[in-house]
């Protein structure tokens, strides 16, 4: 399968085993690379973006995002994204793997930091109130991180790691006030298990049954759990799994829509065709010419 789209991994070449790096907004958009930033890519790491000046927009698998000052936007490993020219726009981007947070904290404090991110949960964009403390101790906090990530003595990681730890707290306070995370906390562990489980075999296997036989669960209990967290039926957050990891399929390959069709589980095109358009609106073909 060649690859159409640029899979981007972590590099900091600088600092190469710190897991971390903090750029300028400003300076990325100018910056030659070996990719095209405001073109389609996939990063294999998280990333942070907050805006300290000027307006633009950010595509996050698809979706365009307004940002303005105090815009925070949030990506996930392995989610499609591209920039887009501003000529106003600052702002830092704190950019960080996996193991950058694991090995500061226990497992399920950073299964919880790592929910931040997770846009089946909540929004991706959060807007802090530029008139009041949130702006502006954020701000405080994100200088704190760049002041350590440049002074680069053997202390310098491990606060770096700490005063991260400490922001993503932080947004998840202002979340929580802005009622962006969901109220039920009851049945998140089991939301986040089903959700893994989709995402790994949602071309296998669409049917709310098979996650439910798979969970140790009857459907009504697996229906109840999706309700409580995104407010919609088992079937259709499925299927909206489903579709992202097609149109990643679509736009990261060079595969046919014929082939995709066969790796997304189906046995005929043109049932695939029907499932495809009932989501999107538009054909598979369509999107693909639209996002390339």
């Amino acid at each position: 399968m060649k690859e159409k789209i640029k899979h981007v991994k972590f590099d900091n070449k600088t600092n190469p085993k710190s897991y971390f790096e903090v750029v300028q907004l400003e300076e990325l958009l100018n910056r030659k690379l070996d990719h095209d930033i405001c073109k389609n890519h996939i990063v294999k790491f998280y990333i942070i973006i907050f805006i300290t000046e000027g307006n633009g927009y950010h595509t996050i698998d698809f979706v365009d995002y307004k940002y303005q000052k105090g815009s925070v936007l949030l990506v996930r490993k392995d989610q499609i994204q591209k920039f887009s020219k501003s000529a106003t726009a600052k702002g830092h981007l704190l950019i960080f793997t996996e193991e950058f947070i694991v090995s500061h904290i226990n497992k399920l404090e950073a299964l919880k930091s790592f929910q931040l991110f997770n846009e089946l949960i909540s929004f991706p964009k959060i807007e802090l109130d530029i008139e009041e403390n949130d702006f502006s101790n954020f701000h405080s906090l994100i200088g704190q991180i760049v002041s350590e990530y440049n002074l680069k003595d053997e202390y310098s990681i491990g606060i770096t790691r700490s005063a991260l730890h400490i922001l993503i707290t932080k947004l998840f306070r202002i979340k929580f006030t802005k009622k962006q995370l969901p109220n039920k906390k009851k049945y998140l562990t089991e939301f986040l298990l089903l959700q893994d489980m989709v995402e790994k075999n949602c071309f296998v296997n669409k049917k709310v049954m098979f996650y439910a036989e798979n969970m140790g669960c009857s459907t009504k209990t697996l229906n109840n759990i999706v309700q409580a967290i995104v407010n919609k039926p088992a079937k259709n957050f499925i299927d909206e799994i489903a579709i992202t990891q097609i149109k990643r399929l679509l736009i990261g390959t060079n595969e046919s829509v014929k082939e995709i069709a066969y790796t997304s589980g189906f046995d005929d095109p043109a049932n695939f065709f029907k499932y495809f358009k009932k989501y999107v609106g538009s054909s598979p073909e369509v999107f693909r010419k639209s996002h390339r």
